[in-house]
């Protein structure tokens, strides 16, 4: 990880790599018996953190990153909910 100019990198170096680590936050959360509502909240509020301190690496991120400037709140979590089903998915496959 790198920090500067009020920016992290997280040295994300692919899309699968990403969803690995947004896998390992859920599976955490899961663990946790976090409620459904809850964690998109929670997911919504990280995306707002990413958001502005995260130079995406990787295009997708990237396109994630535009959408999320674009977004109302409630636009917001449903993006958050679907990160969670891609996530949820990708683990089951």
């Amino acid at each position: 990880m790198n920090i500067g100019k009020g920016v992290i990198n997280l040295q994300i170096t692919s899309w699968e790599q990403w969803l690995d680590t947004l896998g390992t936050a859920l599976a955490i959360a899961q663990a946790m018996k976090m409620p459904k509502k809850l964690l998109t909240k929670s997911a919504a509020e990280l995306g707002d953190f990413l958001f502005d301190t995260i130079d995406p690496d990787v295009p997708e991120n990237r396109l994630l990153k535009n959408l999320w400037q674009i977004a109302d709140n409630r636009e917001r979590e449903a993006l958050a909910g679907l990160m969670i089903k891609l996530v949820e998915k990708k683990n089951t496959h």
